[in-house]
């Protein structure tokens, strides 16, 4: 194999495939990347077998063929040649070595056999629509800080994605049982029908940095076991998570009658501050709400104790008390994107519905907490 690669769209391709190969693996060849060149170019796939992605990038080749890389050092060599550099990629089976050339500088990489990289089968995929980059972008971006990191619970450890029969639309739901974020995007064209499937936090995560510029559109094909993303030259096929995700809906309470707006900024950074004299364990931020404000306290016995005050809208019969974790309440208010966050309140032992006032699509729940 030997080929020549402009410099920026072989880092920009590592870049994307590298962020799936974990730092540490007990199989060696799953810490390479492999690099098949042919007419079309120079195809780099990764995988942890559980996800795989694939990319294709414009190459002048001389000669076709393949082999694997160790992705990380690969992937710092081309990140630390100069801007603009010619890169020269050239496999000699014979010696089993990947020369990477590019101006003065010269490295010669181990390789792995090509023939020991693993495949990872799409298998049948029928459910197939198509999702506007700007929509996925904030279904993952809204959902993924609820996603629960506790392993023993592993069906919470991803975004539950679905189409309900009662609404026209494609929804995301996480929770870790603490809170839970509940994302709605207009219902694409085939996807009404596909099973609800429970796609990966690695998967969500690696989707939302491939489309970060948040153009195009993503191609999504999807089975009861796999779902596949195709963008542009890059396709990224994940194993689903094999569990099932609990009723979401019995956790959002539909009778809470009291209501209260409040600037999402201003109200966020007198949690920050309050929440500075809160103890590290509990991070608990107690909410008093009566009349025209809401009254924020903290009290530690190692730190001392802190008020602050915002003004608010309340519609309800006051004075109402309820704690939070402030890390919790601070990451739902990083998810508002207009000027006012809207709370539907019961008291203070019922969760908590917290919308964005200018988004009618997201919708979280916050349970509270002992303070």
């Amino acid at each position: 194999m030997k080929l020549t690669i402009e410099r920026s769209a072989l880092l920009r391709a590592l870049g994307h495939v590298q962020n799936v190969v974990e730092r540490r693996n007990t199989i060696p060849i799953l810490s390479n990347v492999q690099l098949v060149a042919d007419d079309g170019g120079l195809s780099l796939t990764a995988t942890d077998l559980d996800l795989a992605i694939v990319e294709t990038v414009a190459a002048e080749v001389q000669s076709p063929g393949g082999t694997t890389a160790p992705a990380h050092i690969l992937h710092d060599i081309v990140r630390k040649l100069p801007d603009g550099a010619q890169v020269e990629l050239d496999y000699g089976a014979e010696d089993g070595r990947l020369v990477v050339r590019a101006a003065r500088s010269k490295f010669a990489l181990s390789c792995l056999p090509r023939e020991d990289f693993p495949v990872m089968a799409d298998g049948d995929l029928p459910h197939q629509f198509v999702l506007p980059a700007p929509d996925l972008q904030r279904l993952i971006e809204k959902t993924r800080f609820a996603i629960s990191t506790e392993e023993t619970r592993y069906y919470l450890n991803g975004i539950y994605l679905h189409a309900p029969e009662d609404a026209a639309v494609l929804r995301g739901v996480a929770t870790d049982g603490h809170r839970l974020a509940h994302i709605e995007i207009p219902l694409p064209q085939g996807a009404a029908g596909m099973p609800g499937v429970i796609m990966p936090r690695k998967a969500a995560l690696d989707v939302h940095k491939l489309i970060e510029d948040g153009e195009g559109a993503v191609e999504i094909a999807l089975s009861d076991s796999k779902i596949r993303f195709a963008l542009g030259d890059i396709v990224l096929t994940s194993k689903l998570i094999d569990g099932t995700f609990p009723d979401y809906q019995r956790v959002i309470p539909a009778g809470n009658d009291k209501q209260m707006e409040v600037d999402c900024k201003s109200f966020a950074a007198a949690v920050d501050r309050v929440a500075t004299i809160s103890s590290e364990k509990s991070r608990a931020v107690k909410l008093t709400v009566n009349g025209d404000a809401v009254v924020l306290s903290a009290n530690s016995p190692e730190q001392g104790s802190g008020t602050d005050e915002v003004a608010v809208n309340f519609s309800g019969d006051g004075p109402l008390e309820i704690g939070f974790n402030a890390r919790y309440l601070l990451d739902i208010a990083g998810q508002i994107d207009g000027e006012n966050a809207c709370f539907d309140l019961s008291d203070g032992a019922s969760p908590t519905i917290i919308r964005d006032a200018a988004d009618q699509g997201a919708l979280y729940v916050l349970m509270p907490m002992r303070v």
